[in-house]
């Protein structure tokens, strides 16, 4: 994934004991957990979005009033429609073993998760509109609006992965 993201991996003991306990109640496979807690984390990250927090709860820094005055989508770091954006481009991989790795691959993904100074690069300015001026600047510093982490809310979907493969896996479904 190239535009930002995390890695979730469990330690070998830990992957060990869950599969063990999952073979044990019906012959899950670990590729299974690691889709299932995908899933989660996905739907966990999409929820910061749609709250404009952080993964430890704190809100993301307001956007300036010009700008939202402008905006079309429905809020911060938002666009019209869940196939579009960021907040869409979240997704998974299963990218070993025991890891699964959640983010964006969008260009974007970076400044917005991390922050930072956009400058021109063959020019002397960069131009934009915000509102209903014309922009001229040497630089734009975005705010970092953390989206990607692992709290409370990713920790719930990792524990609610494991419950439901681990009640699929008692109820012999695959």
């Amino acid at each position: 994934m190239t535009g930002a993201s995390i890695k979730f991996s469990m330690a070998d003991k830990q992957i060990a004991a869950v599969m063990g306990s999952l073979r044990r109640l019906g012959g899950q496979d670990r590729a299974m957990l690691l889709r299932a807690i995908g899933v989660g984390l996905v739907e966990a990250t999409r929820e910061h979005f749609d709250t404009a927090t952080d993964p430890t709860g704190q809100p993301w820094k307001a956007l300036l009033p010009a700008y939202a005055a402008m905006k079309s989508g429905p809020g911060i770091l938002r666009e019209r429609g869940m196939s579009g954006g960021l907040q869409g481009s979240i997704t998974f991989n299963v990218a070993n073993a025991n890891t699964v790795e959640w983010g964006s691959n969008k260009v974007y993904a970076a400044i917005h998760q991390f922050g930072g100074v956009i400058q021109p690069k063959a020019a002397k300015a960069l131009v934009f509109r915000l509102g209903e001026s014309l922009v001229l600047a040497r630089r734009v510093t975005i705010p970092a609006r953390p989206y990607l982490g692992f709290g409370s809310i990713e920790q719930e979907a990792v524990q609610d992965a494991t419950e439901v493969i681990f009640a699929r896996a008692i109820s012999g479904h695959r």
